[in-house]
C-alpha cells in the first residue's frame, strides 16, 4: 500500500537486518545494546538512546532506514499523539503500520521507530520544531499538519518563525493534509505540491493574529480568516457537523472513545489522510471507535475510590480544550503543573488560558509550580484551591468518586507513575 494514489501498490520491503549497509546494521545493534543498559540501570525503555547511538554512529540511518518505505508524517503543537495513533490504526484497515507509539518524536526516537519494524508504511509522530529533518532525512511523500501555537516558550519563540520554517521545506513536499482553519499552517501547507484542506476549527486564536506571510493583521470571522496580503482559509475539502466528518460526497460519522472536541479533530484529520491514501473513510473512522486512551491520556485509574481521569495540557491551546473539556463535568479536579525543559521554562502563559470556567467546584493543585497556578486561580476568582505535595496527597484530600486530573507533560508523566506504583 501507498500513502499516495500516485505510488505503486507492490513497493520492496525496508531493509532487513540482513540487507541494511554494515555501518547501520552495526549501529542498530549498538543502540539496541544501549536500549537494554538504560532498561537494566532504571532509565526508561532506552528506545531515544538507542537511536542517539545509532544518529552518532551512523548519520544516515534515517534515510537509509526510509528507503522504500511510505513515511507520513504528523507535526503541530497539539493532537499530534492522539492524531497519529488514530491514523495508524486506520492505515492498518490496508496495510500494515509502525509508528513511534512511545511519542519519542524528535530524531533519536524517529530513527528508533524506523529501526524497529519492517511495515511497508512507518505513521512518525515528529515535534514541529524537527519537522524540516524528518522531511529531508525520510523523504516522506505526505505530511499531515495539525496546528501552531505557542509551545515551549525558550525553545520556540515565536510560532511565526516555525511556519517560515516549515513553508521553507513544504515545497518539495508532494503532499500535505492540513487544517485550513489555522494561518500558521494554511502558509507552509500552500507550498506543498498537493493539499487536502481540513476544517476543524481553531478554539485558541491568540496566536495566529498576525498573518505569517507579510506580518499585518490576520482578520477572524467565526471560521473564516484572510489578510489584506491575498493570504485567507482555503476552501475545506473535508469539514465537520457534529460528530460527523463531511466532504461533498461522503458523510462519515466518528463514534469515538476518546472525549472532547479536541479528539474530534484529532480523529477527522486521521480519517482525511487515511482517504487520502484509498483506505475508505468511513472502515477507517470505524477502526478509532476501540481507541480509549493515548500514552495514558484519558486512562481512568481507580486510586483507592477516586476514579481519576488523566488529561494532558502542553500549551495554552491546549489548556484551553482540556478546561472545556472537565468544565462539562463538576466532579473535582487536580490541576498539576511544572516549567522543566519539556514543559517550557517559561509559565507566564498560564494568565492567557481561562480559568474561570472551572469555579465552583474543590480544586486541588499539585507540581513544582503548584505556587504559579495558586496564584493565577486566585486571581480568576476560584476560592475553594487546595495545595498538595503530589498526585496521591492531592487525591486522598478529595472525596472517593470521579476527579479529572489536568497536568502538563512532567507533571501527567509523574502523576502516572505515582498511581502506576501505588497500585
Amino acid at each position: 500500500m501507498s500513502i499516495t494514489r500516485t505510488a505503486r501498490r507492490h513497493r520492496p520491503r525496508p531493509p532487513t537486518a540482513a540487507h541494511r549497509s554494515l555501518r547501520v546494521g552495526a549501529a542498530a545493534r549498538l543502540g539496541g545494546v544501549a536500549e537494554k543498559a538504560s532498561c537494566r540501570i532504571g532509565l526508561g525503555s532506552g528506545g531515544v538512546i538507542g537511536g542517539r547511538v545509532m544518529l552518532a554512529l551512523a548519520p544516515g540511518t534515517a534515510r537509509e532506514l526510509s528507503r522504500d518505505r511510505d513515511v507520513v508524517l504528523v507535526s503541530g503543537t497539539n493532537g499530534k499523539t492522539t492524531t497519529s495513533s488514530y491514523l495508524t490504526a486506520a492505515l492498518r484497515v490496508r496495510s500494515a503500520v509502525d509508528s513511534n507509539e512511545d511519542g519519542a518524536n524528535t530524531p533519536n526516537g524517529l530513527v528508533r521507530t524506523l529501526a524497529s519494524g519492517r511495515a511497508p508504511v512507518v505513521v512518525l509522530e515528529t515535534d514541529e520544531g524537527w519537522l524540516p529533518w524528518a522531511l529531508a532525512q525520510t523523504g516522506a511523500r505526505t505530511a499531515v499538519l495539525l496546528n501552531l501555537s505557542r509551545d515551549q516558550l525558550h525553545r520556540h519563540h515565536e510560532v511565526a518563525a516555525l511556519a517560515s520554517s516549515w513553508h521553507r521545506v513544504l515545497g518539495g513536499l508532494e503532499h500535505a493534509v492540513a487544517n485550513c482553519d489555522d494561518p500558521d499552517v494554511v502558509f507552509p501547507a500552500l507550498a506543498a505540491h498537493r493539499r487536502t484542506w481540513v476544517s476543524v476549527g481553531l478554539r485558541w486564536t491568540q496566536d495566529s493574529q498576525v498573518c505569517p506571510r507579510c506580518g499585518d493583521e490576520c482578520r477572524h470571522t467565526g471560521l473564516d480568516w484572510g489578510c489584506g496580503c491575498g493570504l485567507r482559509r482555503p476552501r475545506p475539502d473535508w469539514w465537520l457537523e457534529s460528530a460527523d466528518l463531511v466532504s461533498d460526497s461522503v458523510r462519515v460519522t466518528l463514534d469515538l472513545g476518546l472525549p472532547g472536541r479536541a479528539n474530534l479533530a484529532n480523529a477527522a484529520m486521521g480519517v482525511a489522510a487515511a482517504a487520502a491514501a484509498g483506505v475508505d473513510p468511513q472502515a477507517a473512522a470505524d477502526r478509532l471507535r476501540d481507541i480509549h486512551s493515548v500514552a495514558g491520556r484519558y486512562a481512568v485509574i481507580d486510586h483507592h475510590g477516586r476514579l481519576t481521569r488523566l488529561i494532558l495540557a502542553k500549551n495554552p491551546a491546549g489548556w484551553v480544550e482540556a478546561l472545556s473539556m472537565v468544565a462539562s463535568r463538576t466532579v473535582p479536579l487536580v490541576l498539576a503543573f511544572n516549567s522543566e525543559g519539556v514543559d517550557g521554562r517559561d509559565p507566564s502563559w498560564l494568565y492567557d488560558v481561562p480559568f474561570a470556567g472551572v469555579a465552583g467546584r474543590p480544586v486541588v493543585v499539585t507540581g513544582r509550580r503548584a505556587t504559579d497556578m495558586l496564584v493565577r486561580l486566585e486571581m480568576a476568582g476560584l476560592t475553594d484551591v487546595r495545595r498538595a505535595a503530589d498526585t496521591r496527597s492531592a487525591l486522598a484530600m478529595l472525596p472517593p468518586g470521579p476527579v479529572d486530573l489536568v497536568a502538563n507533560y512532567t507533571a501527567f508523566q509523574s502523576a502516572r507513575r505515582e498511581l502506576r506504583d501505588a497500585g
